[in-house]
């Protein structure tokens, strides 16, 4: 399970080290590998355990080709998808392409989500957030499952 929210600096070449908390759970769970690919909702990265990822991979492979909605997700979910590996220092290289569509610079903020990962700039993540926020704070923004929930 990984929850969790750290700010990473990456570096000119695109890497970015794992913190070790996540680092020790990836390493039990997937040995280290790992599947990127782009958030269709958000411009922000998707980091996957390959474990996790070939269960979605299958999900989304498995939907009729001839349904364009369906056919644009594989496209873009499936298309983008690169493998990466945790270095012996800890670190995973992130493609450029991936870097460029999720505007990622030197400072990133990655977000644990359950079963995977975020990667976000930290621009982008900080905008994003007060938007959530606002949107929280406006009842009529919540639906009935939200608002069962006692925190």
């Amino acid at each position: 399970m990984f929850r969790g929210l750290n700010t990473i600096n990456m570096d000119a070449k695109g890497r970015l080290a794992i913190p070790a908390k996540y680092r020790e759970r990836l390493a039990e769970l997937c040995d280290g590998h790992l599947v990127v690919t782009i958030d269709t909702e958000e411009r922000s990265l998707l980091v996957y355990p390959m474990n996790e990822w070939e269960v979605i991979e299958k999900q989304i492979a498995a939907l009729p080709s001839f349904d364009k909605r369906a056919r644009r997700i594989q496209r873009l979910l499936i298309g983008h998808a690169s493998d990466v590996e945790i270095d012996g220092s800890g670190r995973i290289l992130l493609p450029a392409a991936l870097r460029e569509y999720a505007g990622l610079e030197k400072e990133t903020v990655l977000i644990g989500q359950g079963k995977k990962l975020e990667l976000w700039s930290k621009d982008a993540w900080e905008g994003t957030r007060e938007e959530y926020l606002d949107e929280a704070n406006d009842e009529s923004q919540l639906s009935e499952q939200i608002m069962s929930i006692s925190l």
